[in-house]
């Protein structure tokens, strides 16, 4: 599945949804293309949001893997080792955690492996790219957040450009990355240009009068 992530790709957040339609606005769309769902999990600690648990994953799994597509489950919460295991058995084909929630962070990365996901590392927009130097060797993916986590619709910290080209350069080449927050079809190409394999975008895809065109023409804007 490594593979897959390397190629462009843009994986629409749910944390913008109609949770009321969640099945709705999945097929949506995996109907417009999307391959890879990424699900924001909060926690009300480690950031000042609650959303979903391993429940609403479990629920929309079989609907996503169904049509080939895959589970990015992004934990933006405190003791994520906690729930490595129930993410993994819902039906997340990719775990991510921050290294700022993790002070064991080798051993998470394993554990999510043993799990049988791929392991992503999260760092947050303070966060120095040298805290990756020990672990760029032992994750599959490095989530590089262009806002501060926590909510959804808000704006692109400009240097996160910068940032998101540092990161290309220090990973080795078979390591994903992801960018999350703010990603809108302005910025895209940039992004893409820059190093990213995965644009996660919500409020510029579901907060549209058409969520699936909103999302082609942000595949189409890093040629995914």
């Amino acid at each position: 599945m490594i593979d897959e992530l390397l190629s462009p790709c843009v994986a629409p957040s749910l944390l913008s949804a109609d949770f009321g339609r969640l099945s709705a606005g999945v097929e949506l769309l995996l109907g417009a293309g999307a391959r890879l769902i990424h699900v924001d999990v909060m926690d009300g600690h480690f950031v000042p949001n609650i959303t979903v648990g391993p429940l609403v994953v479990a629920a929309i799994a079989p609907q996503i893997h169904a049509q080939r597509g895959r589970i990015d489950c992004h934990l933006m919460i405190e003791r994520p080792e906690l729930y490595v295991e129930q993410f993994a058995q819902a039906g997340a084909d990719i775990i991510t955690v921050h290294q700022e929630a993790c002070p064991h962070l080798h051993r998470v990365t394993q554990q999510i492996r043993e799990a049988g996901a791929l392991a992503g590392v999260a760092v947050n927009p303070a966060t120095s790219l040298s805290t990756l130097d020990e672990i760029r060797a032992h994750c599959d993916m490095v989530l590089v957040m262009s806002v501060n986590p926590g909510f959804g619709g808000q704006q692109f910290i400009a240097t996160s450009l910068e940032k998101l080209r540092r990161a290309r350069a220090l990973l080795p080449a078979n390591v994903a990355l992801e960018i999350d927050g703010g990603v809108n079809a302005k910025n895209a190409a940039d992004l893409r240009a820059a190093g990213a394999n995965i644009l996660v975008a919500g409020h510029s895809i579901f907060d549209t009068p058409d969520p699936a065109e909103a999302y082609r023409q942000l595949a189409r804007a890093i040629g995914a």
